[in-house]
């Protein structure tokens, strides 16, 4: 049996209207829009207090947070996040178990960038009270102008490290 080929992407027009209705229902269902940080967080604090429950109890931080996180439903949201895509991909036959990188750099050094690049955006998605999608399709759609800004710097700072790094892909 042969392997089908590879499906085109969807058009991204479609695409963001189809995000900008899951936005929309987000709202009317659940009173707010979509993010997923916080269920990370809800993940962390109850894990730190099962481990030590009066460290949480008396942390600012882990006793907002703490409680089951198979209750929180953006913790459902990242679920359901990570499951779309694996059935999109699957059926656009586009999931591979890769580690794609330049000719210049090894796979070790990739994945230590990424993983780095990651924490930065982590911890900078606690301290800024929110992640990259809850600032800009949330804040975007709430026309919250720190969300503006957050995404142009974002798209600004993306053009301008892969401008110095382009050179690691030749």
């Amino acid at each position: 049996m042969s392997e089908l080929p590879e499906q085109p992407h969807m058009n991204p027009y479609l695409a963001g209207f189809g995000l900008g209705l899951a936005l929309l229902a987000s709202f009317v269902v659940m009173g707010w829009g979509l993010g997923a940080s916080s269920a990370f967080s809800t993940c962390a604090a109850t894990c730190v207090a099962a481990a030590a429950p009066e460290y949480a109890a008396g942390n600012g931080y882990f006793s907002e947070y703490a409680g089951n996180p198979l209750k929180d439903w953006l913790t459902w949201e990242l679920f359901g996040a990570i499951a779309g895509g694996l059935v999109s991909g699957l059926i656009a036959n586009r999931s591979r178990l890769t580690v794609e990188h330049g000719p210049r750099w090894t796979r070790g050094k990739r994945l230590l960038f990424a993983f780095a690049g990651g924490m930065v955006m982590a911890i900078g998605a606690r301290i800024g009270g929110g992640c990259t999608s809850g600032q800009a399709l949330t804040g975007g759609a709430l026309l919250n102008l720190g969300s503006w800004v957050f995404m142009f710097s974002v798209f600004g700072g993306g053009y301008a490290v892969a401008y110095l790094f382009r050179k690691q892909w030749i």
